[in-house]
């Protein structure tokens, strides 16, 4: 079995990752954003026992995965299912980059145009990461890293990030 879960700030590449790990290792993709949240504006955080249900029926019908997000409410659900963690944490002004220059995300958005209406509070979101001590902090994000037991790797970079998929596979020749 595969199993990885990759934890970030939003902007930190995750679901770049992600999806080159479900690339690579041709396995389902959970990005926790599609479920965390209602379909309402301005947006509202779902239920977390009807998200736990959710995940609960990806993890029931995908034997090898990669979930990806900032919700370490959510993790939490999946975290003793996993001995891979990843820590995607290249700094603030790096995640406020790449999220200026991330491409289209149709799985959330149903435009460009309406990603962009976003971009601001995006930004606004991801400046105070280090300042926040919710479920989405660097503090949050920090605690589970630093408790996970399993194999765990931390990227302070896009280029580390984009080497991390090498160590992961260089670490874990089987896919497990």
């Amino acid at each position: 079995m595969f199993h990885i879960i990759i934890l970030g700030n939003s902007g930190s590449g995750k679901s770049t990752l992600a999806n080159k790990i479900q690339n690579e290792y041709d396995c389902a993709h959970l990005d926790l954003d599609t479920l965390a949240w209602k379909e309402v504006i301005p947006p509202e955080r779902e239920d977390i026992g009807k998200s736990s249900v959710a995940i609960k029926s990806f993890l029931d019908t995908n034997t090898n995965w990669v979930i990806e997000g900032g919700y370490t409410d959510l993790i939490e659900f999946v975290i003793d299912d996993t001995c891979n963690l990843v820590y995607l944490n290249p700094g603030v002004e790096t995640c406020t980059e790449n999220c200026k220059t991330r491409p289209w995300e149709p799985h959330k958005y149903t435009s460009m145009e309406l990603q962009n209406e976003n971009l601001n509070m995006l930004i606004e979101w991801v400046r105070d990461y280090e300042d926040r001590d919710d479920t989405f902090s660097k503090l949050a994000h920090e605690n589970l890293f630093n408790a996970f037991l399993g194999n765990k790797y931390e990227f302070n970079s896009n280029s580390e990030s984009s080497q991390a998929l090498d160590e992961f596979i260089m670490h874990n020749p089987d896919k497990g």
